[in-house]
């Protein structure tokens, strides 16, 4: 199912892989839901949607559908941005126990990928048997 912008139909979707500063395992099953759920309402507010969530102790996966008038940079900054605040004022004894006392959760880097529904031979085949003008 394609989305239809203004003047563009489309269909973006990406992989993030967020990971948590130095690595420490400090999500457990009830941050990683409010994880979810803060991701969630986040991506709304851009008029975009998570697909999938998931995640382990240390990092944690999404799948999300965006809009190409929308910086992917930009949005999972904002994501890194509201999730780490909330997270933080949410669950007070983070900082403490995993981060010396200091404003973190996130590291600086992220992983992403762009997906979709093809495989990218199947879309050079496509591309290649397109019929050419005579």
């Amino acid at each position: 199912m394609y989305n239809h912008g203004f003047r563009s139909v489309y269909k973006l979707n990406a992989h993030v892989v967020l990971v948590v500063k130095y690595r420490r395992k400090a999500i457990d099953a009830e941050i990683l839901k409010r994880l979810g759920e803060i991701i969630a309402d986040t991506l709304k507010k851009w008029d975009c949607t998570l697909l999938e969530f998931n995640g382990e102790a240390d990092h944690v996966h999404l799948l999300i559908d965006y809009r190409p008038d929308k910086p992917l940079s930009t949005l999972i900054g904002n994501i890194k941005t509201v999730s780490s605040r909330l997270i933080r004022k949410e669950f007070p004894w983070l900082a403490t126990k995993y981060f010396y006392g200091l404003p973190y959760f996130w590291t600086g880097a992220y992983f992403v990928a762009s997906c979709g529904g093809v495989t990218v031979e199947q879309l050079k085949n496509y591309v290649e048997h397109q019929e050419q003008p005579k």
